[in-house]
């Protein structure tokens, strides 16, 4: 059996994820390649990847496929090595970069015979970083776009997309104009206005010393994002840039608006303005996985008193269902229950309900 070698530069959560998928595959054989030392033994240790490597144009041209899954410039600058390489055979090279257009446009001046170029970007991820948070099923049912050269041939987009069957991704070929221009809305901006939001909350704690307590509900929620790397998300801001510049034209023109509205107290309009709104946002596609990971949250109501909390955590263990995340609530608007417990999956979740309710906790999912 010949095996395929596939060189992932890069091994943080997007590579080291997609290199623990791919390496359950006896075909397949793993070169996992990064500068930080601790990450290659961590990868070799755990069976992420076969062989460690620190020398990218040595394990480049051992390779049939090479996976950039570094930030966006570092990725460009390895695009440029890639061209300058003499391969004794054909390769395929593809990255994970959530913005497209200096990608493709770098692809554009790529004019090594031996390589074909096809964008990637498999949207998932985690608000934890580094190898140690791999998980081969991070892609799961999740959409991978790939964005093609146009001189690509169908049969090497067929060979990317068979070595990354593992990821159990769902293959989306998207033109990376409107690639960009959708993560900007759904992905890219949201982190920004989430940032926005939190440095107006530190603000407003010179006033009110108390305002941390209050913002651990639901305000935690829709800000969370902003926990995301920030040299990462600079980086992406950064290449798209005038994507973003056009979105928060559009949001500070709309939050004029808004603000008459609010000025002007009308009432009707203001409800118009909000039933739109909730009307767009429920008719979301909940089974799937969108831009921003999701989460999936169970409340449940439990007496403060001693091991109460020891008895929740018990019960979900002694069925094997595992809880991502623990917090006692302060503040509980619009929820029942004074203990939220976060999964990895909806099925958990609800599984986790049901178990629950049906020894005596009142539990609630909120949508």
């Amino acid at each position: 059996m010949v095996k395929k070698t596939i060189l992932v530069a890069g091994l943080g959560l997007i590579g080291g994820s997609l290199a623990k998928g791919m390496v359950t595959t006896e075909e397949n054989y793993i070169i996992g390649y990064d500068l930080n030392e601790d990450s290659l033994k961590f990868a070799l240790l755990n069976g992420i990847v076969h062989e460690a490597s620190t020398n990218f144009t040595k394990s480049a041209l051992q390779s049939d496929f090479i996976i950039l899954a570094a930030p966006i410039s570092e990725t460009i600058l390895l695009m440029k090595e890639i061209n300058e390489l003499t391969f004794t055979k054909n390769v395929i090279v593809s990255d994970t970069a959530s913005v497209k257009g200096p990608i493709m446009e770098e692809a554009k001046h790529l004019t090594n015979k031996k390589v074909t170029f096809i964008g990637g970007h498999p949207m998932a991820g985690s608000h934890k970083k580094g190898v140690q948070a791999a998980k081969a099923h991070l892609f799961e049912n999740a959409i991978y776009v790939l964005s093609p050269t146009q001189e690509k041939r169908e049969e090497e987009l067929i060979a990317l997309q068979t070595i990354l069957s593992n990821s159990k991704s769902k293959f989306v070929v998207m033109n990376p104009n409107e690639h960009d221009e959708m993560t900007g809305v759904v992905s890219h901006f949201p982190h920004l206005i989430a940032s926005s939001l939190v440095h107006q909350a530190k603000k407003w704690e010179k006033t009110h010393e108390f305002l941390p307590k209050l913002a651990a509900g639901g305000f935690r929620d829709i800000t969370r994002i902003a926990s995301s790397n920030p040299k990462m998300w600079q980086d992406i801001f950064s290449h798209n840039r005038n994507k973003m510049s056009v979105l928060l034209s559009e949001w500070i023109e709309e939050m004029k608006d808004l603000k008459l509205l609010l000025d002007n107290d009308e009432k009707e309009k203001m409800i118009t303005y909000l039933d739109m709104a909730k009307l767009y946002r429920d008719g979301l596609a909940e089974s799937e996985k969108g831009a921003i990971p999701a989460f999936y949250d169970l409340y449940v109501d439990i007496r403060d008193q001693t091991g109460s909390l020891a008895s929740v955590v018990q019960l979900l263990a002694s069925e094997k269902i595992s809880i991502k995340n623990i917090e006692i609530l302060e503040v509980r608007e619009d929820i029942t229950g004074v203990l939220r417990l976060s999964f990895f999956t909806k099925n958990a979740q609800s599984n986790g309900s049901k178990l629950l309710e049906n020894n005596g906790y009142e539990t609630m999912i909120q949508k």
